[in-house]
């Protein structure tokens, strides 16, 4: 079962993409327009390169489709074939043996999280990129919000059949299921009763489902899911005094850092806010 995503990504409900009026169309708001985030902006769907070169859109301000589907975040696996650092932002070209994408981020030099998250990272490497899908004057891109080396050979291959599991989940339902229902305007939509894969876990999944954390880590995911839902998500001071006890505020960094490692959690409005991938 993917750790992903909540009901309302395969709902087909409308929202927004994270844009901030008047922002730079590369910054981490996206691009101009002045959109208000809604729960499926903090959505997680694995892909290949193809399918970000195949989402559609409505018009130049409408979000991104894939599968009938609007797009929140995006996780991708490729070679980085050139990194290209400049004054205020980094460009990375990734290629992942079906097309060839740009991905950029802004650089804070000052930043502690930035060099963590963005440095030792070179050309020809491996890397996972979390991001949300942007155009500008007709060019495609991927916002970044977090990009780091792949260590690990076998999550190449655990990445294409994740993003293989999640196409299907959304073309067919999840196994066992009814499948998704076409609605009159075309589009897919799968029932609420539809148990998908995709759908937000009852307490008792969810704890099943992070019982392999180490301790700090499940104590910083079980605060999480016991704060009501928000678009800014869960700001790093209140997730220090929830689960302190001794653990300092380095540790409770790092726990965090491997945790959207492992794409389980994510930043929002800031690098000091953070909320469950699904």
């Amino acid at each position: 079962m993917s750790q992903y995503n909540d009901s309302s990504y395969y709902s087909g409900g409308g929202g927004g993409g994270g844009y901030i009026a008047g922002g730079s169309p590369f910054s981490q708001g996206g691009s101009p327009g002045g959109r208000v985030r809604t729960d499926i902006s903090h959505s997680l769907r694995p892909v290949k390169i193809c399918q970000l070169n195949k989402a559609t859109q409505a018009h130049v301000d409408a979000e991104f489709r894939l599968d009938d589907v609007e797009l929140g975040n995006v996780s991708v696996v490729a070679q980085a074939v050139s990194i290209q650092p400049q004054a205020t932002n980094c460009v990375y070209h990734l290629d992942d043996g079906t097309g060839r994408f740009e991905a950029r981020h802004w650089v804070d030099q000052e930043s502690e999280t930035n060099v963590l998250n963005w440095g030792g990272l070179r050309e020809s490497m491996y890397v996972r990129v979390t991001g949300a899908l942007k155009g500008f004057h007709g060019k495609r891109y991927l916002n970044t919000v977090h990009v780091r080396p792949i260590t690990d050979k076998h999550e190449i291959f655990f990445h294409e059949m994740e993003a293989i599991t999640a196409t299907l989940t959304v073309e067919r339902g999840p196994p066992g299921g009814t499948g998704p229902k076409a609605t009159a305007s075309g589009s897919k939509d799968v029932t609420m009763t539809d148990a998908s894969a995709y759908s937000a876990p009852s307490t008792s999944v969810a704890q099943d489902q992070y019982a392999h954390l180490p301790k700090l880590q499940q104590a910083i995911v079980r605060f999480m899911m016991e704060q009501p839902p928000s678009p800014e998500g869960t700001h790093v001071f209140a997730i220090a005094r929830a689960v302190g006890d001794g653990n300092d505020a380095q540790k409770i960094s790092a726990a965090l850092d491997q945790l959207m490692d492992e794409g389980l959690v994510y930043t929002t409005s800031d690098d000091n806010h953070f909320t469950l991938a699904n």
